[in-house]
C-alpha cells in the first residue's frame, strides 16, 4: 500500500482506516432505546470503551507509529500520558517491535502504570500533572533521539482517530449528529474533518467538561487559550490548553461545543450501567450527558463513548453519588424521645411506605434533656424522588418532622 505524506486528507483517512484494522476492534454501533426515548432522537452509541486497551487511543497511536521510518522506530518513541494514550502508544510500539518510553505523572493510579508496563513500555514517573510529565518527555526526546508522539496535537494521530468516523458512516450513512468528547481536541479533529469531507451536512458537536472547557474559551477568543486550572471528574479530558496545531481544523469543522457539569456525568454513569450494562469512564460519558442539550428531535445521533478505563474506587464513588442525585438514596434526621419502642415506631413508618433502611446513626447528646429528644439519622433506599417524598410525608404525618441532610455512605 502506498503511504501518504499528508495528513487529514481523504486519502490519509482511507489509509488510516485500513491500517488500524490490523489492531483495532471495529466497535459496532449500539442502538439505545433508553436514550432515544429520553431525548426524542434516534440515539446510537459508538462503544470505544470496548476497544483494545479500553479506549480509542490505540487508533491514532498505531497509525502514527506506522508512518515512522525504520530508522525512527529503531530509536524508539516517547510520550506523556496518565492513562489511555500511554497504553495506546505502548501497544502500538510493541506491535512494531520498537522501544516505548512513557512519562506518567507521579499521581497516576498504580493499575494504569502496571497496565502500561505490561505492554512492554518503560515507565518514568515524573511531576504531579500532565504538563510536568510532558516537559520531561520532550526533554528526553531531545536528549535520546526518541520520536515524541503527542496525545492529541499531532495531525497523524488525529488522522488515525478519524477511522472512528469512517466506521460510523459505513454503518449509519444517514447519521445527522455525531457527538465527540473533547480534551485536547485530537479525536474531535479527526472525526469532524473526515465528516465534513464525506458528508458536509452532518453536524459534529464537541463536548467538554465545564471544569476544563479550554476549547470553548479558545473558540470564543479566536485563538488558543490556556485555562488557569482544569478541575473535573472527567480526568481523561482535564486539559488546560487545546492543541495549537489542530486548532484551525476544530475552528473550521466543529459545528458547536457543549459543556457538561460533573453532576450530569454522575447521572450518565448510572444510566449507562443500569440500562446498557456497560462501564464507561467519565470522559467517555460526556457525549451521553450532552444528549439532553440537543435542540432537535427525530434525528439520528451517534454518541462516541471514548473509553472505559475506570478504577473500581472511582466507580464505587460515582455509583453512590448517582444514587443520591436520583433520590434513590437519601438521609433524614428526626428527633424522638429516648425511650423504648421509639426506634421500632420510626422503622415501622418507613416500612409501611416500602422504604429500605440501610444505615442508622443515633446521637443521644443532641439535647441536654435526653427524654425530650435524641437525634436519629436514617439513610434509606427509595425508588426515586416521588417515593422519597412519600416517605418524608409519612414521617411528618407521624410527628417526626424529618429534616433531609446530606447523605454519606
Amino acid at each position: 500500500m502506498k503511504k501518504t505524506t499528508e495528513y487529514l486528507t481523504l486519502e490519509a483517512f482511507e489509509e488510516a482506516s485500513e491500517k488500524v484494522k490490523e489492531v483495532a476492534v471495529e466497535t459496532k454501533l449500539i442502538h439505545s432505546d433508553f436514550f432515544s426515548n429520553q431525548t426524542g432522537n434516534i440515539v446510537y452509541l459508538k462503544p470505544e470503551n470496548m476497544q483494545r486497551t479500553g479506549a480509542y487511543k490505540i487508533r491514532g497511536a498505531y497509525y502514527r507509529i506506522s508512518k515512522l521510518s525504520d530508522k525512527e522506530r529503531s530509536r524508539g518513541v516517547i510520550t506523556a500520558s496518565a492513562g489511555n494514550h500511554a497504553q495506546g502508544v505502548a501497544f502500538a510500539a510493541k506491535a512494531y517491535g520498537c522501544k516505548a518510553v512513557i512519562v506518567m505523572p507521579t499521581t497516576t493510579p498504580l493499575i494504569k502504570v502496571n497496565r502500561t508496563k505490561d505492554l512492554g513500555a518503560e515507565v518514568i514517573l515524573y511531576g504531579d500533572v500532565y504538563d510536568d510529565a510532558c516537559s520531561k518527555a520532550l526533554s528526553l526526546a531531545s536528549e535520546k533521539g526518541y520520536t515524541f508522539v503527542h496525545p492529541f496535537d499531532d495531525l497523524g494521530v488525529a488522522t488515525g482517530q478519524g477511522s472512528i468516523a469512517m466506521e460510523i458512516f459505513k454503518e449509519l450513512p444517514l447519521v445527522d449528529y455525531i457527538l465527540v468528547p473533547v480534551g485536547g481536541g485530537g479525536l474531535a479533529t479527526g472525526i469532524s474533518t473526515l465528516a465534513k469531507l464525506l458528508h458536509p451536512n452532518v453536524k459534529v458537536i464537541g463536548v467538554e467538561p465545564e471544569g476544563a472547557a479550554c476549547l470553548t474559551e479558545s473558540l470564543k477568543a479566536g485563538e488558543v487559550k490556556t485555562l488557569a486550572s482544569a478541575s473535573t471528574i472527567a480526568d481523561g479530558t482535564a486539559v488546560k490548553t487545546p492543541g495549537k496545531t489542530i486548532f484551525p481544523y476544530l475552528q473550521k469543522n466543529l459545528d458547536r461545543v457543549i459543556t457538561v457539569p460533573d453532576s450530569d456525568l454522575v447521572i450518565a454513569f448510572l444510566d449507562m450501567v443500569e440500562n446498557h450494562k456497560i462501564v464507561v469512564e467519565n470522559s467517555g460519558l460526556l457525549t451521553v450527558a450532552a444528549l439532553k442539550q440537543l435542540k432537535c428531535k427525530n434525528k439520528k445521533v451517534v454518541s462516541i463513548l471514548s473509553g472505559g478505563n475506570m478504577d473500581v474506587i472511582t466507580m464505587s464513588s460515582v455509583v453512590q453519588q448517582g444514587l443520591i442525585a436520583r433520590d434513590r438514596i437519601f438521609t433524614v434526621s428526626v428527633l424522638l424521645p429516648d425511650k423504648p419502642g421509639e426506634l421500632e415506631r420510626v422503622a415501622g413508618t418507613i416500612a409501611r411506605e416500602n422504604g429500605n433502611v440501610i444505615k442508622l446513626e443515633h446521637n443521644q447528646f443532641v439535647n441536654t434533656n435526653r427524654s425530650a429528644a435524641v437525634e436519629l439519622q436514617i439513610t434509606m433506599e427509595a425508588f426515586g424522588t416521588e417515593h422519597k417524598e412519600q416517605i418524608l410525608a409519612s414521617l411528618d404525618k407521624n410527628g417526626y418532622q424529618p429534616r433531609q441532610v446530606r447523605a454519606v455512605l
